[in-house]
């Protein structure tokens, strides 16, 4: 028998049927019976280990109800099954063409069957010549390769049905996914884009905050005898090497955003550290002040 389920598959079809609404385990192998439209049942000792690895891996949880475990799919699950929808449209297709192969072997059985039944047929009918008695027994085998045939043409029509359902919910999984690409890419722009639009109407002033901390010019009034001048600080030695773990990820407004939060939090941590006061907030109003302007002519000039 062909494999109806390649490795790992099954462990995706069950969160599958989990995520459509939750169910005790006999029901489960009931509906993947109903899928393949009585072709292939899974056995109990198939599906529980695998919905007990689901729940360990706390993909899935169960409550007992009369005596039995009811399973659903944890936020967990659903994540995992949001992120393989690709996976599950082949998955689709993949049972599609266990079905049309079950069937087709199952044709072929019946084949076989058929074959050996005409050949018993003829032997009765050659043993029965003078036998007027055996006419019955002729009838009875014509009614039996009657019903094989039927039966064989039963289940061809039901391979036949999940085949094309399988292909059309393939096809409309693979839809949806390329629509949730789509949402995704177009919201993303917009997000951008809106950054951007901000940038440009502060004149930069956000920005402006990073350059301060990474030793701007100082601001008006920034006298040699102001604390931000003495060795100890030392502005323009901290500038050196800052935020250079901050590796590039492609998106300048992201990248840009990033700086943005490590500025904002190692001033938060140094003022907490070492006070705020009047006279530390008018000397650190004149360095954001001069860091807007430089960053404000940054931003505005062409790249």
């Amino acid at each position: 028998m062909p494999p109806v389920f390649a490795h790992g598959r099954l462990r995706l079809y069950l969160l599958k049927l989990l995520d459509e609404a939750p169910r005790h385990g006999y029901e489960v192998i009931r509906l993947l019976e109903e899928r393949f439209q009585g072709l292939y049942a899974p056995s109990a000792g198939t599906v529980y280990p695998r919905l007990s690895k689901l729940e360990a891996e706390g993909l899935v949880t169960h409550a007992t109800e009369g005596g039995r475990k009811v399973y659903s799919i944890t936020e967990a699950g659903r994540a995992e099954l949001a992120d393989r929808s690709g996976e599950l449209a082949d998955l689709e297709l993949e049972i599609r063409d266990s079905v049309t192969e079950l069937a087709a072997e199952i044709r072929s059985d019946v084949r076989g069957a058929a074959g050996d039944l005409r050949r018993e047929m003829r032997a009765a009918a050659s043993a029965s010549a003078t036998q007027v008695g055996e006419d019955d027994s002729w009838q009875a085998a014509k009614e039996e390769l009657r019903k094989a045939r039927q039966e064989w043409k039963e289940q061809a029509r039901r391979a036949k049905d999940e085949s094309r359902r399988a292909r059309e919910e393939a096809q409309a999984a693979r839809r949806q996914a390329r629509e949730a690409q789509e949402r995704a890419r177009e919201e993303v722009q917009r997000i951008a884009g809106q950054l951007q639009e901000q940038f440009a109407k502060s004149g930069g002033v956000l920005g402006s905050l990073a350059g301060a901390w990474l030793g701007g010019a100082p601001g008006p009034g920034a006298g040699a005898d102001r604390p931000s001048d003495r060795a100890s600080d030392q502005p323009s030695d901290r500038a050196s090497g800052w935020a250079d773990d901050l590796s590039a990820t492609g998106d300048p407004a992201r990248d840009l955003d990033r700086l943005l939060d490590r500025f904002r939090d190692e001033v938060r941590d140094a003022a907490r550290d070492h006070g705020v006061t009047a006279a530390r907030v008018a000397e650190a109003r004149a360095h954001l002040a001069a860091a807007a302007a430089r960053l404000s002519t940054t931003f505005g000039s062409r790249p």
